[in-house]
């Protein structure tokens, strides 16, 4: 049992560090709304296709996207369509992060204000 569960831990850390690029995220952001070459996708993000392909490989290689080619035009799709809750979910939660940490920085300004004799602005 140990040894699938570690197996399991293994695969979905290569799952997240194949994501693991702002680049690789808009990319599937885009694509989460339909397929698209990669051309548009080059356009859409302000990227050279060099570039572009090298991320995509990384995507393509961990099973997250797949391909069509249709003549010399290669079309790149989301493989599971789950991956808009995975980015929906992981954005909530850097939200929540974020907003906690905007609640301490308030309470850390009105601890200096209060120390400092200024009454807080909120």
């Amino acid at each position: 049992m140990e040894a699938a569960e570690s197996l399991v831990a293994r695969l979905t850390a290569e799952l997240l560090k194949a994501m693991a690029h702002p680049v690789r995220i808009r990319v599937l952001d885009l694509l989460l709304h339909g397929e698209s070459s990669v051309g548009a996708l080059a356009e859409a993000l302000g990227m050279e296709i060099s570039h572009l392909s090298q991320q995509l490989g990384v995507l393509r290689r961990a099973s997250v996207v797949e391909t069509r080619r249709v003549g010399s035009t290669v079309y790149y799709s989301v493989r599971d369509p789950r991956m808009s809750h995975l980015l929906a979910t992981a954005r909530q939660m850097l939200a929540s992060t974020l907003e906690d940490s905007r609640d301490v920085l308030v309470t850390i300004e009105d601890m200096e204000r209060l120390s400092a004799g200024t009454p807080s602005t909120r």
